[in-house]
C-alpha cells in the first residue's frame, strides 16, 4: 500500500510540474492583449465568488489549507489537502443557526417600531413627522432603513414613494404589510391610523411568538448534529494518532471511500440546513411582487 501511495504522490507531483510548465509557456497573444471570453468569464466568476466570502471564511479557508497540506505531507493522506480546508470553511456555516433566526429578530424589531410609531401618532403628530421621530427609538435591526426613510421625507419626497422604497429595503412580507397600511394612511389622512398600527403590532407580536417556538424546536436537532460532528471529528483524530483503526483509509481506495462517506455526511447536513431554512412569505409591494405577478 505504501508503494501505491508513493506512486500516486509521484504521479500527482509530475502532473503538477507539467501543469506549471504548461501555464508558464509563452503563448501568442492577441493584438489587444485581452483574454478569451470564456477565460474572462471564468476568472470573473471565481473572483466574484471569492469576494462574496466573508473575511472569517477566507481566514478559515487559508488556515485549513495550510493544515491540510501539512497533514498530507506528514501522513501521506493526500485527500487531507482538500478535506481539511473544506471542513474548516464549510462546517461552521452548515452547523450555524439558519437565516430564519435572524429574520425572527428583524420581525420583532418591526413590531417594536410599529408600536412606537402608533404611540407617537396617538399624540396627534402628523404621519411624516411621526416617521421621522421614530428614528430615535428604532431598534438596531431597522435603524439603517428608517434613517433612509427619514432622510427621504426630509428631502421632500412624496410620502407614498418613500414608503414604497422603504418596503423594498425591508424586503419582507410583514414589512410590506406595515408599509401598505402607512401608504393608505398617507392617502386618506383620516383618524384611526394609530389604532390600526396597534392592532398590526399585536398581530406581528403573535407571529414572532409562533416563529420563536418553531425555531426552538428546530434548534434541538441542529444542536444534536453539532455535537455529533464535534465528537466524530475528535474520535477520528484521536484514532488517527493513537491506533490503526483508520489505517485502511490511507490506501488510495480507502481515501476514495472516505471521501464518499464524508460527502454523504455533508449532504445530510445540507439537507438539514435547507429543511430548517423555511419558506419566505411572498411580497405584494415593489419590484419583486411585480415579477411574481408576471
Amino acid at each position: 500500500m505504501s508503494a501505491l501511495v508513493a506512486a500516486l504522490a509521484g504521479a500527482l507531483l509530475t502532473a503538477g510540474l507539467l501543469g506549471i510548465a504548461a501555464g508558464t509557456r509563452l503563448t501568442p497573444t492577441s493584438t489587444t492583449g485581452a483574454p478569451s471570453p470564456a477565460r474572462a468569464r471564468l476568472l470573473a466568476g471565481l473572483s466574484r465568488r471569492y469576494r462574496a466570502l466573508s473575511v472569517r471564511t477566507r481566514r478559515l479557508l487559508a488556515a485549513g489549507l495550510a493544515a491540510g497540506v501539512l497533514i498530507a505531507l506528514a501522513t501521506g493522506w493526500l485527500l487531507a489537502a482538500l478535506i481539511v480546508p473544506a471542513a474548516a470553511a464549510g462546517l461552521p456555516y452548515l452547523l450555524s443557526s439558519p437565516e430564519s433566526a435572524a429574520r425572527v429578530e428583524r420581525l420583532e424589531a418591526m413590531e417594536e417600531w410599529t408600536r412606537s410609531l402608533a404611540g407617537i401618532l396617538t399624540a396627534g403628530v402628523g404621519l411624516e413627522q411621526a416617521l421621522i421621530a421614530t428614528l430615535r427609538s428604532t431598534p438596531s435591526q431597522l435603524r439603517a432603513e428608517v434613517a433612509r426613510l427619514a432622510a427621504r421625507l426630509r428631502a421632500r419626497w412624496a410620502t407614498e414613494d418613500a414608503l414604497r422604497v422603504f418596503a423594498d429595503e425591508l424586503d419582507d412580507a410583514t414589512g410590506d404589510l406595515i408599509a401598505g397600511n402607512l401608504i393608505l394612511a398617507a392617502r386618506r389622512r383620516g383618524p384611526g391610523v394609530a389604532s390600526v398600527l396597534e392592532a398590526l403590532a399585536e398581530s406581528v407580536a403573535a407571529d414572532v411568538r409562533a416563529r420563536r417556538e418553531i425555531e426552538s424546536d428546530r434548534a434541538k436537532p441542529r444542536s444534536t448534529a453539532r455535537w455529533v460532528t464535534i465528537i466524530t471529528i475528535g474520535v477520528l483524530a484521536f484514532l488517527a494518532v493513537t491506533g490503526q483503526y483508520v489505517a485502511p483509509y490511507g490506501s488510495p481506495f480507502g481515501q476514495v471511500l472516505l471521501s464518499l462517506l464524508l460527502g454523504l455526511y455533508v449532504a445530510t447536513l445540507i439537507w438539514m440546513k435547507r429543511m430548517a431554512a423555511g419558506q419566505r412569505l411572498p411580497r405584494f409591494i415593489g419590484a419583486a411582487a411585480k415579477q411574481a405577478a408576471r
